[in-house]
């Protein structure tokens, strides 16, 4: 019998990674160790500010297929499952090497880059000082134009899951192409979920957030703040409450604290290994990928739950948004396969 397949929909948005001093972020106006969305015109100042950089450590520079979704699908993928992205890139050179990289890693990138468009590919500009502290910015570009267009019933064939970037929620295209495609999965039987992605756009688009995790979704992830900001309340429980009224799968990381899975009457922790991380960055994709892997394997929510967590724990390890080592190797050591 043929596993079902994962789907996800996010921005595609290629990491163009240097390392720098912190002189250099003075020199450029970048605020260290955080993530800003900037315009095209910034985003080529900073490209080119790292292209004149001469500094010996400018040979390690290097462009890495990126992207919430994205980077949870690579993680599903390395653990052998088959995967597909639906994502938006532009017909120039980031975006070839996007669509190239994501296929090279075992996701088939579904849609052809976009020829003769206004936008340029995505991407984020990331200086990372020697502390490793990493400082991004963002050009949202061609991606954050996905829409209904870009979600082809026949993809969904023999899916059983779907996995949403709530950042793509923002526009009103993304708002369509998200309905659609939890219609068409709904269509073959599977299943539908979302990352909520950061309290900010949950405030922006609270109503209509609320009607999709109501309405279409099956599971939706979710951290503390962001299952706040959804209900409004500051109490964690009542927002959970409130959540699996409306969803019949609910999950809340903790940042560092055992994440909360909820199904129905059934409620179970997952632990977390504490540990000091290298890079956080990742941690929310790669819990996603080991959740929807045991999820997508029938396993038992808890065990689903502490998948993720050890996906997440290896990923803050080392710099990069994607494991670098056996996950699979590292569910067979806990005895959870």
């Amino acid at each position: 019998m043929t596993t079902p397949y994962v789907i996800g929909i996010g921005n595609a948005v290629m990491d163009i990674i240097a390392p720098t001093e912190e002189a250099r972020l003075d020199q450029l106006g970048i605020t260290k160790g955080i993530m800003q969305l900037v315009d095209r015109e910034r985003s080529e100042f900073l490209m080119a500010a790292q292209a004149d950089d001469h500094s010996d450590r400018r040979a390690e520079a290097r462009m890495v297929a990126g992207g919430s979704v994205a980077n949870t699908l690579a993680g599903i993928g390395g653990l052998g499952l088959r995967t597909a992205f639906i994502g938006c890139v532009a017909d120039d050179e980031i975006g070839r090497l996007y669509a190239r990289q994501t296929e090279g890693a075992g996701t088939r990138f579904v849609n052809s880059p976009v020829a003769g468009g206004d936008l340029p590919s995505s991407r984020t500009i990331i200086f990372v000082t020697p502390d490793g502290e990493r400082s991004m910015n963002t050009y949202l570009g061609i991606s954050a134009e996905l829409g209904p267009d870009e979600v082809d019933p026949a993809v969904f064939e023999g899916a059983g899951w779907l996995f949403l970037e709530g950042y793509l929620f923002d526009k009103p295209k993304g708002k369509e192409a998200f309905l659609k495609a939890a219609a068409q999965i709904h269509r073959v039987d599977g299943q539908a979920g979302i990352a909520l992605s950061d309290p900010f756009c949950v405030d922006r688009h609270r109503d209509d957030f609320r009607q999709l995790v109501a309405g279409q979704m099956d599971y939706v992830i979710g951290n503390v703040h962001e299952w706040q900001s959804l209900y409004q309340v500051e109490d964690l429980e009542e927002a959970l409450r409130l959540a699996v009224a409306d969803c019949g799968t609910v999950i809340c990381t903790r940042s560092g604290e055992d994440a909360i899975l909820i199904r129905g009457t059934e409620r179970v922790t997952a632990p977390v290994q504490r540990i000091v991380p290298v890079d956080a960055t990742g941690a929310g994709d790669q819990f996603a990928a080991g959740l929807i892997y045991g999820l997508a394997q029938g396993l038992p929510l808890q065990v689903a739950g502490r998948m993720g967590c050890i996906a997440a724990a290896e990923v803050i390890a080392h710099v990069g948004a994607r494991p670098q080592q056996d996950i699979l190797a590292r569910f067979r050591a806990e005895g959870l396969v």
